[in-house]
């Protein structure tokens, strides 16, 4: 059996040219899921806040995902009275099953997880330069001893937003944004394959690299059915 190892890396690793540039390598990553990548996730997380440096809160959240744009967070319990909602461009906030706040927030990791393979590849390009991603620019470099695809940005010092890609498994591992005269960087670790497809199990988020948040996943079930209700303002009970 020592060959599965070898054919296991083959089946997930898409070599691209010395030349590539940020298009090719979102177009390789959409080859690649397309059609294929699971279209529902849930799993509970250890989310852990930290300030100046100080852990000041853990809670267990309980997290469901349907792509392109859907996400249901149940704070400390299933079926919690209180939560966020994301749906497509908006976010809720829910205390005691009643819509406390609502704004036009769109929670932009669902589509760089996942949800960019549930659109069409121009909708794609599109929404990467609405998020302020300039896909002119490209370079590689290493993270955490491995090599990556950096999509945005012509050195690893640009302050420009960026996205930083597995070369291997070709999902992201990486982002930093400086919208808003704000630096916000968030990190995906630990990458635990999902009926042909990956989700991370790790992540990390800073402010101004000061560590803000962590998240570790557990019980990862992905591609089930799921009640659309839940994701509905109108229907919190």
């Amino acid at each position: 059996m020592k060959f599965l190892p070898a054919l296991l890396f083959l089946a997930f690793f898409i070599p691209l040219n010395k030349n590539s540039n940020s298009k090719e390598v979102l177009t390789s990553m959409y080859k690649k899921y397309h059609g294929t990548w699971h279209q529902s996730l849930k799993f509970n997380q250890t989310t852990e806040r930290f300030r100046n440096d100080s852990l000041i809160k853990t809670d267990t959240w309980y997290e469901t995902i349907v792509y392109p744009d859907l996400l249901r967070i149940d704070i400390g319990s299933e079926k919690s009275p209180n939560g966020i909602l994301f749906r497509h461009d908006s976010t809720y906030v829910f205390r005691n099953n009643k819509i406390v706040r609502g704004v036009k927030d769109e929670n932009e990791l669902i589509f760089f997880l996942g949800g960019m393979y549930f659109k069409t590849f121009d909708q794609v390009l599109v929404h990467f330069a609405e998020l302020h991603y300039d896909l002119s620019k490209f370079h590689t470099s290493t993270w955490k001893g491995k090599p990556v695809y950096v999509l945005g940005a012509d050195k690893d010092n640009d302050k420009v937003n960026q996205r930083w890609i597995d070369q291997e498994k070709m999902v992201a591992v990486r982002f930093i944004k400086y919208d808003k005269d704000t630096k916000e960087e968030g990190t995906f670790e630990d990458q635990l394959a999902l009926k042909g497809a990956w989700s991370e199990t790790k992540c990390k988020f800073y402010i101004n690299d000061k560590l803000l948040q962590t998240e570790t996943y557990h019980n990862l079930v992905a591609g089930e059915p799921v009640d659309m209700g839940i994701f509905e303002p109108g229907l919190l009970k």
